[in-house]
């Protein structure tokens, strides 16, 4: 056999051996979602069943999931555009400007960022109780853009950086002014890299689970602690958690693929320099 087609046959090998690590579980999740909770618990593995949507009823209207899933997305458009509000502002005066201590401030804003959230959730519980913020949205998108402007800052810092000075010098040069220049001229060309970072933003705040446990109880739950709940004392509703995940897997996915183009270049941006 030629060498050309050991590495084809390769490639073929590892692709189908990839694909199937990452997408087995998500058909697993997507068979257990439609099948009876007596299918789900029977001791031997159920793969030829009638499908039912009973599951996925049962989650959006009686374990209140919808409204959850409204929650979620306050939770998740608030703190999204406040972070990115902040910190690309911040990271524009971190890549532009010269002052004292600028990368001390850097170095602090990351390491915002790196904190485990387990060691202040109490802090964060006594001060939002003292401020009446537990099972507010306000409380939720203030405690979002809390972790999500260090990530904005960093990220947004080395696309703004990417941008030749030459370009907005020009700019002021004509008359513009350095708002003008920032919002006219550097937002669109790093329009990629605010895609990208959006997307972080969104994903890490649709998925987190401690905080929306603990300053949440009943007006402002959102979907992980929803699922979360589903887990009993005496039984585990695997495919009810499996409905549910499929749902809130949806409007993620919808995001990602409508902003693919952008976020493949975003994250890409940078990585090759001719």
């Amino acid at each position: 056999m030629r060498p050309r087609t050991w590495r084809t046959l390769t490639r073929i090998i590892f692709t189908v051996i990839v694909l199937f690590w990452t997408l087995f579980p998500v058909y697993l999740i997507v068979i257990t979602a439609l099948k009876t909770y007596a299918e789900t618990m029977s001791e031997t593995p159920v793969f030829i069943f009638t499908p039912t949507m009973e599951n996925f009823y049962h989650v959006l209207f009686e374990r209140e999931l919808v409204q959850n899933i409204l929650n979620s997305a306050i939770a998740v458009v608030g703190s999204t555009l406040c972070s990115l509000g902040l910190g690309v502002s911040a990271a524009y005066a971190l890549a532009r400007y010269k002052f004292r201590g600028k990368e001390n401030i850097s170095n602090w804003i990351l390491s915002l960022r790196l904190l485990p959230p387990i060691s202040i959730i109490l802090p964060i519980f006594v001060l939002f109780n003292f401020a009446g913020l537990l099972d507010t949205y306000a409380g939720l998108i203030i405690i979002y853009t809390l972790f999500n402007v260090p990530l904005v800052v960093w990220l947004m810092r080395s696309f703004i950086e990417d941008i030749p000075r030459e370009i907005e010098e020009s700019a002021s040069v004509d008359g513009c002014s350095p708002f003008g220049v920032f919002f006219r001229i550097t937002l669109p060309l790093v329009a990629q890299g605010l895609v990208a970072t959006a997307v972080l933003c969104t994903i890490f705040t649709w998925n987190e689970f401690l905080f929306a446990v603990v300053i949440t109880s009943r007006n402002t739950v959102t979907v992980p602690p929803t699922l979360w709940n589903l887990v009993g004392q005496k039984r585990i509703y695997w495919n009810e958690i499996m409905a549910g995940s499929v749902i809130v897997m949806i409007p993620v996915l919808i995001f990602l693929i409508l902003v693919q183009k952008k976020l493949v270049t975003g994250l890409t941006w940078g990585a090759v320099k001719g």
